[in-house]
């Protein structure tokens, strides 16, 4: 009888724990500071869901807990949650979290349990996008992250912060960090989404990709984003979001060495993001249960799981990834 606790019920929370109880775990607990969100959502889940409302970082009784909450306390809630014993899936998009999550690895690993670090649309479906893409390669040298689009309004407000925040990039072995908003790149994403202007941000996606392949030279992650976000971006954001979010898209472009040329590989996928992110979660969710995780310890999916096997289970619940082969470019 698997037991899923899941924190936060807004967009992403919400389809994670739909996927969850139609595909195979016996019952969920959500818990939300908006006791009425959580009662509503519980409400739309029918048999297996309940509400729980104890405080946010109290004792679950469950065998996973899932931190889909607004990102900024994520690594608070994994490290009270992993000394009650639980492994920990998070899909938080902030940097600040995910550094912190991934400081939690030698302790998660004498605990015997997992954290999985970024498990949504990016950083989560890029890391699986690029550990796949990695295995064409003899020699991986550059990774580069693209994204469009955002999820609930909780993911809007983490992406308009992220624009006006440093960047982080990994280049020849050490990070550098570049000004939000600079860097202006047009990239190609699968169909309908086409081409958008992208910018660097303060995006996770390099923290979790870099361990994943020692001795790759470059990993750059960049948004796509508007005259207005970057104007806007270091003052608070002062329009409406959609509850629901829109469409987006993921590209992930890899370089490297193929029978002793240079090649690239680009791949992407499609999708709303809450979409994509709750069954991402879902996913690393169900490959904890199954004890299908590489290694115990705090680290992103690109080192946790094997990509193929992860992708077409996503395939199965309607997220079709690396599917889409685009237009190599150059990041700077």
């Amino acid at each position: 009888m698997a037991r899923v606790g899941i924190v936060g019920a807004g967009a992403v929370g919400a389809r994670l724990a739909r996927q969850l109880l139609t595909t195979g775990v016996d019952s969920v607990a959500v818990r939300d500071p908006d006791a009425a969100r959580a009662r509503a959502v519980v409400d739309s889940l029918g048999d297996g869901a309940e509400h729980d409302d104890a405080e946010v970082d109290a004792p679950f009784d469950a065998d996973v807990v899932v931190l889909a909450g607004p990102g900024g306390v994520h690594a608070d809630h994994a490290a009270r949650f992993l000394r009650q014993g639980h492994s920990v899936v998070s899909t938080s998009d902030d940097i600040d979290d995910v550094r912190a999550l991934l400081a939690l690895d030698a302790e998660a690993r004498e605990r015997g349990r997992t954290v999985v670090v970024g498990a949504g649309f990016a950083p989560g479906l890029t890391c699986v996008l690029a550990a796949h893409g990695a295995g064409r390669f003899d020699t991986l040298t550059e990774v580069h992250v693209a994204k469009v689009g955002t999820g609930g309004p909780a993911c809007a407000r983490q992406h308009h912060r992220a624009l006006g925040r440093m960047a982080l990039d990994w280049r020849d072995g050490g990070w550098v960090q570049r000004p939000g908003g600079s860097g202006r790149e047009l990239s190609w994403f699968p169909d309908p989404v086409g081409a958008e202007d992208c910018y660097r941000g303060a995006l996770p996606d390099a923290l979790v990709i870099v361990p994943a392949f020692p001795g790759v030279q470059r990993v750059t992650a960049r948004m796509a984003a508007t005259r207005r976000d970057r104007l806007t971006a270091r003052l608070p954001m002062l329009w409406p979001t959609h509850p629901e979010g829109g469409p987006g898209a993921v590209r992930v472009e890899l370089r490297g060495l193929r029978g002793g040329a240079t090649d690239v590989v680009v791949l992407g996928a499609m999708d709303r993001p809450a979409v994509a992110a709750g069954a991402v979660g879902a996913v690393a969710v169900q490959w904890i249960l199954d004890q299908r995780v590489r290694r115990r310890g705090a680290a992103g999916l690109a080192e946790l799981v094997d990509p193929l096997p992860f992708l077409a289970e996503l395939a199965r619940r309607g997220v079709k990834a690396a599917v889409f082969e685009g237009h190599a470019h150059r990041a700077a």
